[in-house]
């Protein structure tokens, strides 16, 4: 074992070797090998290479050097590209700050039955009057940045629950599909996390329908791990053990506190009172929106011809049963 590996336990230790194909007698080899490449893209600003930092994109990519070397490009080609959302990226960011106290996200004290960090967002906690959904996003990578230093989750990553409950029509109409592909390029494309399981709970029917609109920029990977479990709490329970979740999510936990992630993060700062401007913002909705359709990468996602408009939400003539809503939309691997 190399010290790059120190913070591993045993078992995370012969995971990492089974699973990620990781070798403690390759180990300085492979990142080497990531770190040879960066001269191939001279366009991008690679601002942190160190040999611990590599290796979170190897795990993520199961030692696969060049998916390992394009995720570190993506990471820093994404930041360079929305270069406002990174600005002030801290916990005492007044929407940042407001986004964690509303519990986004949510983190769970328990880890489940395969070393995994379960992140929880109640959706309807959204309050669209004190921050954006970028504040959002820009809480949950600021979250995960703090997260991910841990190798045990580079080892065995994250779940990801969402709860629908509550969640109106017109919160959802500010999900626009330019929003909604922003989210996906900065977890799924950009960020060195393995994700185990992306899990929808009461979701209505305008949630699917916001679905069809985010499907054609996830990677087949990605769709086998999404979930959608309706009200059938049950199918949920199946795949994570409801000792470990709050009674909201039918588990036997208490009800979730939404300040306990925030309090990590802002410690002292977490009771401090913020004055919310929305004028002070350099990023609104509506600017990022226009520089997304201007500046869109054409190595990006293609939309498939099925997408709904954007901005449009049709309500389908039949809406599923919940008992349809209730299985999984595919299984794991």
């Amino acid at each position: 074992m190399t010290h790059l590996q120190a913070g591993l336990s045993p078992e995370t230790l012969e995971k990492a070797k089974v699973e990620l194909k990781e070798n403690p007698d390759t180990l300085h080899q492979d990142i080497q090998e990531v770190r040879d490449m960066i001269i191939t893209r001279p366009d991008i600003g690679f601002l942190r290479t160190d040999d611990a930092f590599i290796l979170r994109f190897l795990r993520a990519r199961k030692f696969n050097h060049f998916e390992a070397f394009r995720l570190l490009a993506q990471y820093f080609e994404y930041r360079q590209q929305n270069l406002d959302m990174f600005k002030n990226l801290k916990a005492t960011d007044p929407g940042i700050k407001q986004a964690l106290k509303d519990g986004f996200p949510g983190v769970l004290s328990n880890l489940d039955k395969y070393g995994r960090k379960i992140l929880v967002l109640f959706a309807a906690n959204w309050d669209q009057s004190r921050y954006t959904f970028v504040d959002i996003l820009r809480a949950i990578l600021l979250s995960l940045e703090s997260m991910i230093e841990d190798p045990e989750l580079q080892v065995n990553g994250f779940i990801l629950i969402i709860d629908w409950s509550n969640f109106t029509f017109k919160q959802a109409s500010k999900l626009t599909p330019s929003m909604l592909r922003l989210a996906i390029e900065g977890l799924q494309d950009s960020f060195p996390a393995r994700f185990g399981g992306i899990h929808f709970v009461n979701q209505p029917w305008y949630i699917h329908a916001l679905y069809t609109v985010i499907r054609p920029f996830l990677k087949d990977k990605t769709r086998k791990r999404i979930f959608m479990h309706g009200n059938n709490l049950n199918s949920l329970h199946q795949l994570i053990n409801p000792e470990i979740l709050p009674s909201e999510l039918g588990g036997m936990m208490p009800p979730y506190d939404m300040g306990t992630w925030a309090r990590t993060l802002l410690d002292h700062a977490y009771d401090e009172e913020t004055d919310y401007c929305p004028e002070s913002y350099t990023l609104s909705v509506q600017d990022l929106e226009r520089d997304l359709e201007k500046n869109l990468s054409p190595k990006t996602m293609k939309r498939s011809q099925s997408v709904v408009e954007p901005g449009v939400l049709k309500r389908p003539d039949k809406v599923k049963s919940d008992e349809d809503n209730m299985q999984p939309l595919l299984s794991l691997d």
